[in-house]
């Protein structure tokens, strides 16, 4: 089993390697390599995991320590960001989970607290997306309902009358314009939108990496997309 499994761009790692070599037996990956070195760290459970800080830095190595941190199988690594050259090193936290902040505390009865009425709760307002751009109530699509966007199938996840969420295995960028076709039984509806946040993706080893985005809808036909949502929400 190596000690330590490391992960930066090929001309990095002899130095970023040697700067290692206290910690045992090393095996190394190419930042081109995400999914092999996810699916060695899976198998090895080595007890530390160096990324480069160049490539950490990317949506790449993003996505790679943010999958490495909250799997349990992994739990007890090491994960640690590196410079080649020696002049910064950062651990990476791991997720806190708060047991008490999931306990209720019940005042005994006839307490102050059981007797005093509570405050009428405040209007429930849209709730927005993670990347806080939703302005419509979105409803979520059944699974293996595809959508295209300039022509390349897309999962779509949750739809609304002004954009949607979709999983896509070719590339999408913020600010980017694409064409959106979706099928129906009768026709094919068709309109313009413009990708407004993406998120690059590892999922299980077994699977490619993929690309989450939002898609805002620039023209589409409110109530067309009502009835397709309708007729396709799980």
């Amino acid at each position: 089993m190596p000690a330590a499994v490391v992960i930066a761009a090929s001309n990095l790692m002899p130095a970023l390697s040697a700067r290692l070599a206290d910690e045992g037996e090393l095996l190394t990956f190419a930042d081109t390599e995400p999914i092999q070195a996810l699916q060695a760290i899976l198998e090895k459970q080595p007890r530390l995991i160096v990324l480069e800080r160049l490539f950490a830095a990317t949506p790449r190595g993003a996505a790679l320590i943010n999958r490495i941190r909250t799997d349990p199988q992994v739990s007890g690594a090491e994960v640690r960001v590196m410079s080649h050259t020696g002049d910064y090193v950062r651990q990476v936290a791991r997720p806190i989970v708060d047991a008490a902040a999931s306990i209720e505390v019940v005042p005994p009865p006839g307490s102050e607290e059981s007797v005093e009425a509570e405050p009428p709760p405040a209007p429930k307002t849209p709730q927005l997306d993670w990347r806080g751009t939703r302005r419509g109530a979105r409803h979520r699509m059944r699974n293996g309902l595809e959508i295209q966007l300039d022509g390349n199938p897309v999962m779509l996840i949750d739809l609304s009358t002004v954009g949607a969420q979709v999983v896509s295995a070719t590339i999408l960028r913020p600010n980017q314009r694409v064409r959106v076709s979706m099928p129906t039984d009768n026709f094919m509806m068709r309109f313009r939108g413009t990708i407004a946040w993406a998120k690059f993706e590892l999922p299980k080893p077994t699977e490619p990496p993929r690309y989450r985005a939002g898609v805002e809808f620039t023209d589409a036909d409110s109530a067309a997309i009502t009835a397709y949502c309708n007729q396709n929400k799980a």
